[in-house]
């Protein structure tokens, strides 16, 4: 019988099941055209929310230019939001822990200060570690690259002097240099909802999640910012998930605009590809925004500005009045909600800054 040879070192080599190629074509390992080597393992830990997830991708990039041959491995609560350049795509579970915990890799970056993420970091074994693990049960920085964003989370006053966005951060934290990374979101192009783009359809998302109530923009101004821009030519498109479902719907029936529903997350990634422009406060649909490279209109009160970075897309409005509950998921200001004094004004006079002309 002949020998059979197998490459495990190919990016493509499952083990476990037949490769796509092999699936696909027939070959075997000795001459496949897609042989691809991989020559080292490289683990990303950031399970966290969607929106973390999707701002953590400029990395990949990175990765990938300073790596090419590199097999990459990330572990998440979301594996299906991750992007095709990602090798090994795991959910955080049993079944993922004990598969890390069996591979050496050379390079390992866990992003999450969450107590599970860092233990797993800390028993890992990697050539090279950064980021975040567990000291005495806390979670702690690797080395010095991760100590300013390490004391910017869990001191408030550092956090407000603060001039680095996030994405610079997190490139830090690994040794690299942010030279511009842009998002990696993909998703289905070819998905329609049938809206008329004679007109430029303006994304307002009105939710924030059921936490962060501090977040939210009153009804009263979004009908007030919806009138204005269908008296300007302009098409007024609601979006959120089932929490906002109710609102939305109001919201439409109040002002003329659309409301389409809610939908799963791919689904409502496409409609958001359709808006010209989008407002919204911090939420998912600000990173989807930004890995969309749509415009962005974007409300943040409670966080420190210089955290986001739109790539040049858009603008931050504050509001006119301080707010005073800095990083807290609800308002504790008895005085007034500083969301009010983002004034629909204000809103619209952005809106136009970075919509094309209607018709």
């Amino acid at each position: 019988m002949q020998e059979i040879i197998y490459k495990s070192d190919c990016r493509f080599f499952r083990g476990d099941v037949p490769c796509a190629p092999h699936k696909n074509d027939g070959y075997h390992c000795d001459g496949c055209p897609y042989y691809e080597q991989t020559d080292r393992n490289i683990l990303l830990i950031k399970l966290g929310a969607i929106g973390d997830v999707l701002r953590t991708t400029p990395l990949l990039r990175k990765l990938k230019a300073l790596y090419p041959h590199a097999r990459i491995w990330w572990i998440t609560h979301t594996p299906d939001m991750l992007p095709s350049l990602v090798d090994v795509k795991m959910r955080f579970d049993m079944a993922s822990v004990i598969s890390a915990l069996a591979v050496n890799f050379d390079l390992l970056i866990n992003l999450d200060k969450d107590r599970e993420a860092c233990a797993l970091a800390d028993r890992i074994e990697a050539s090279v570690k950064r980021g975040f693990i567990l000291r005495n049960g806390v979670c702690a920085p690797v080395d010095e690259y991760a100590r300013h964003k390490f004391l910017t989370g869990i001191f408030d006053d550092l956090n407000k002097f603060n001039t680095k966005h996030y994405v610079q951060e997190i490139f830090e934290i690994c040794g690299f240099l942010w030279e511009g990374e842009e998002y990696l979101l993909e998703f289905d192009a070819s998905h329609s909802f049938g809206l008329d783009h004679a007109k430029p359809v303006i994304g307002l998302n009105t939710g924030c999640g059921g936490r962060w109530t501090s977040r939210l923009w009153p009804d009263a101004s979004w009908i007030d910012l919806a009138n204005r821009l269908t008296a300007r030519g302009f098409t007024p498109l609601f979006l959120g998930g089932e929490q906002e479902h109710d609102k939305n719907r109001m919201l439409a029936e109040k002002t003329g605009g659309i409301y389409p529903g809610f939908f799963p997350l791919k689904t409502f990634i496409s409609l958001m590809n359709e808006c010209d422009v989008v407002v919204s406060s911090v939420t998912m649909a600000m990173h989807i925004a930004i890995g969309l490279r749509k415009p962005l209109v974007l409300f943040n009160n409670i966080f420190n500005p210089n955290e986001f970075e739109l790539y040049g897309r858009g603008e931050i409005l504050s509001p006119s009045k301080p707010c005073t509950c800095f990083f807290r998921p609800s308002c504790v200001n008895t005085e007034y909600r500083c969301m009010e004094h983002i004034e629909p004004d204000r809103v619209f006079s952005a809106v136009e800054r970075w919509a094309p002309r209607p018709a």
